[in-house]
């Protein structure tokens, strides 16, 4: 999954479908065999170059195939024990979560959440609760998504686009769906507060200054698997520091 993801990426800068063709290297175009496809372990085996033309692979692709693994294997892992009673986890965990991992590394090359990408994840988290019947019966849902993208979009038009995008507005809605009360704020807290940390490391360090752009996409997914996976662990333990 980790592969066919940075393949999605790459044909999506490109404009290209990744439903067709067989992959190739982006600098030679040679087709790529079974061999130079083996997640992490064909990086690895080449030494980080094209078989062909020994052009540097990005450390991009061995990265977003662990991270994919990483993030399955915590699904199943809270999956495992209650596979039926859990299948909000099971529905944003293996079918949105490759969604979310698109629109970080995406966001993070090209300060753009891609329509193509966070329209699909809305529209099948939608259907799901539609399916399940409980997109009316919890109120929480709809008023997270409409409460956060409203968020974002005064912020946006406070700052005229200069401090937010419009596809962060479309993000946020999605996490309002996938998340909920009180998992929505926690998303949205552990994302700025992580944003407003690397922001100022970066400019401490020389790599940006107060008017650089920062994509903020990577810090709303970021926060938003914190708060799928351990949301409610991190609530009770800060509601319990007041107890």
């Amino acid at each position: 999954m980790g592969s066919f993801l940075n393949c999605v990426i790459y044909r999506l800068e490109k404009g290209q479908s990744f439903l067709r063709g067989r992959s190739y290297c982006p600098n030679c175009r040679h087709q790529l065999g079974f061999w130079d496809l083996i997640p992490v372990l064909s990086f690895l085996w080449l030494r980080a170059k094209c078989r062909y033309c020994q052009k540097k692979i990005s450390l991009q692709y061995p990265l977003v195939e662990i991270a994919t693994g990483v993030l399955f294997v915590l699904v199943f892992n809270l999956l495992r024990s209650d596979l039926l009673g859990r299948s909000d986890l099971l529905i944003s965990g293996f079918v949105i979560i490759p969604f979310l991992i698109v629109i970080f590394v995406y966001d993070l090359k090209h300060y753009i959440i891609p329509d193509k990408v966070i329209y699909p994840a809305i529209g099948i988290t939608l259907i799901y609760h539609f399916l399940r019947s409980d997109l009316l019966g919890r109120s929480d849902l709809l008023i997270s998504a409409f409460g956060a993208a409203a968020f974002f979009l005064a912020i946006v038009l406070v700052s005229r686009g200069k401090w937010m995008g419009v596809g962060d507005i479309k993000l946020a809605f999605l996490m309002g769906l996938l998340l909920g009360w009180p998992n929505i704020f926690l998303a949205l807290f552990l994302a700025f507060t992580a944003g407003a940390v690397i922001g100022i490391g970066l400019i401490l360090f020389g790599r940006k200054s107060l008017k650089s752009e920062v994509p903020f996409g990577p810090f709303l997914v970021s926060g938003t698997v914190m708060a799928l996976f351990w949301g409610e662990p991190i609530i009770n333990w800060y509601l319990g520091l007041y107890v």
